[in-house]
């Protein structure tokens, strides 16, 4: 892909928790602008991790990060990257902590900077293209799990920003709501990381799908991982079936 189109950029990071092994080795990863991308692995690969590594929560230990075509190390250089990247939480619970929907969800444009009434009309239009309207002054501990994961979304994307990295959007979702955020994704004009471990929403909503594997991300663009059904004698019995992750490295 063209250069100029690289959003996210990480070279050869590695991070590590005080006293583990390393969780990111040496990991590489780009994101072009439009590009919509899969990622899932095994639970405590790294994939929330990485993330956080993208949005300055984390610090690596070594490696460096290019954002928008600049280099980000520090605090400060995050501050921008912030405005420009919406993160969604796993847990919706972890967004909200405001008493209101309504509040909830013009707390971010309010933080760019909107007035009161800017921010509100922003959090209303929102939660309109989300099909939210109504829930403005729904009280946000009271909503459902499937009502908490969508007004989660609509705080990021009432920041108007130009890429989100998604951490299990659907998970413990029924599968009208589950629907429903695929419809939205779909709909974006927007790139996007999402982690799931959901392979027919990330065949659905995504253009690749990477494998987090021993710290690193690993994607084969003709040997994608991909459901299928089948059968044969003995089916109720355990067996295995031979499976090989690409080894290919970005």
């Amino acid at each position: 892909m063209d250069k100029n189109s690289l959003i996210i950029n990480l070279m050869d990071v590695t991070f590590a928790y005080p006293g583990g092994a390393p969780v990111l080795d040496e990991l590489n990863l780009q994101l072009h602008q439009g590009e919509r991308m899969g990622l899932m692995g095994p639970n405590g690969s790294g994939k929330t991790t990485l993330l956080h590594i993208i949005m300055g929560l984390l610090k690596p230990s070594s490696g460096n990060i290019e954002i928008f075509g600049k280099t980000v190390r520090q605090e400060k250089d995050f501050r921008s990257v912030r405005q420009r990247i919406g993160l969604l939480f796993q847990d919706a619970d972890d967004q909200l902590f405001t008493p209101t929907v309504l509040e909830d969800v013009a707390f971010g444009p309010l933080n760019l900077g909107k007035s009161q009434d800017e921010a509100r009309t922003v959090a209303r239009k929102t939660l309109a293209s989300l099909g939210l309207t109504g829930f403005e002054h729904r009280m946000t501990y009271k909503l459902s799990g499937g009502e908490k994961k969508l007004v989660a979304l609509a705080t990021v994307l009432a920041m108007e920003p130009e890429v989100l990295l998604l951490d299990e959007p659907t998970a413990g979702l029924d599968e009208t709501t589950e629907k429903r955020i695929i419809d939205i994704l779909k709909g974006l004009d927007l790139a996007y990381i999402l982690i799931s471990h959901n392979i027919d929403l990330l065949m659905e909503a995504t253009h690749r799908i990477g494998y987090m594997i021993r710290g690193k991300v690993s994607v084969d663009e003709e040997r994608i991982p991909h459901t299928h059904i089948h059968i044969h004698e003995h089916g109720r019995y355990a067996h295995k079936h031979g499976l090989k992750w690409p080894d290919k490295k970005y």
